[in-house]
């Protein structure tokens, strides 16, 4: 979602060890990704951040989260948008290798939005 103001929000779902790096961090970046996480992909809406919260982390890990983000909209615009499955399905898909990059065009902080559990 693009704003006037030059940035997009974004959203990502993470399980319980990726929110606490992140709030180490002080909710300001994503950590680095594992060898085999080749690619870093927020999502382009709340619903579907939701549903993968809902449908992946909790049976994996008990717990999903919600996040929100903006990104300087230039940066977001490097990568192609993916249609992931239906409509609202859509995501970025960020090299691994370019994590620390959209950290550099991160506006604000990440934000927690939503839990969903068991």
């Amino acid at each position: 979602m693009e704003d006037a103001d030059g940035t997009t929000v974004l959203w990502r779902p993470v399980g319980p060890q990726e929110l606490r790096l992140v709030e180490e961090a002080g909710w300001r970046r994503w950590p680095a990704r594992l060898p085999d996480q080749p690619i870093f992909y927020p999502v382009l809406n709340e619903a579907y951040a939701t549903q993968i919260a809902r449908e992946w982390n909790v049976p994996a890990s008990g717990v999903g989260h919600v996040t929100r983000f903006r990104v300087e909209t230039a940066f977001a615009r490097r990568y192609p948008t993916r249609r992931a499955g239906g409509g609202h399905i859509l995501e970025l898909w960020i090299p691994a290798e370019d994590v620390d990059a959209l950290n550099a065009h991160l506006v604000g902080t990440i934000e927690l939005v939503g839990t969903c559990t068991a």
